[in-house]
């Protein structure tokens, strides 16, 4: 870092020195790269609450905007106009994205219902309903691109939900495994003099 990442450590440093001799006890911890532990859980209901909204918004405008668009006029060959060409040219492709499209839009609001009501953060149903809408999410997006295999589109979905998975329950760091752990080191020590050594 340069001479500006040690102004920051050492304004840092100061700002905690002045709160502690202000008696403040609940001086926070730095103990992540943004000043706090990455936690799922620790996510406030308000912040699911939007992100559970954009779901639902980014949902609903796929399944009424389908990819390729609509046949614009009757033709000799069958299509019948304002209905989606996706579902004409690569019907299994079709389906998967509504059905994807369905899911996301069916568990986002189900989600915005339940942190509504009063339901957890932390608790399995927020991080289930989480994992599904999210990943079905992906799933309309990759299932949106005609020239992919379906199979392939499948496997990305299935890797994506995975990772949710994995995510959402490891997200804190000191939680993950040895090897992911030293993917991300610690921040550095502050000094007395910004120089690095304690």
């Amino acid at each position: 870092m340069g001479s500006a990442g040690n102004d920051v450590q050492m304004a840092v440093l100061e700002l905690n020195q002045q709160q502690k001799q202000n008696g403040g006890d609940n001086v926070q911890q730095n103990t992540g790269a943004g000043g706090h532990t990455p936690d799922f859980a620790k996510n406030s209901s308000d912040t699911l609450l939007v992100v559970a909204t954009l779901i639902s918004a980014l949902s609903y405008q796929l399944g009424t905007n389908i990819p390729g668009g609509y046949w614009q006029a009757d033709d000799a060959a069958g299509h019948a106009a304002s209905d989606p060409i996706m579902r004409d040219k690569h019907r299994r492709r079709y389906w998967l994205f509504m059905a994807g499209s369905w899911v996301t839009f069916g568990t986002s609001m189900l989600l915005t219902v339940g942190i509504l009501t009063g339901a957890p953060a932390r608790s399995r149903f927020v991080r289930c309903a989480f994992l599904v809408a999210y990943s079905c999410l992906v799933l309309t997006f990759v299932t949106s691109q005609p020239r992919t295999s379906l199979a392939m589109d499948v496997a990305i979905w299935a890797a994506v939900m995975a990772a949710l998975a994995v995510a959402t329950t490891y997200l804190r760091v000191d939680k993950l495994p040895v090897w992911a752990r030293s993917l991300c080191p610690p921040p550095p020590t502050a000094s007395c003099c910004g120089c690095g050594r304690s």
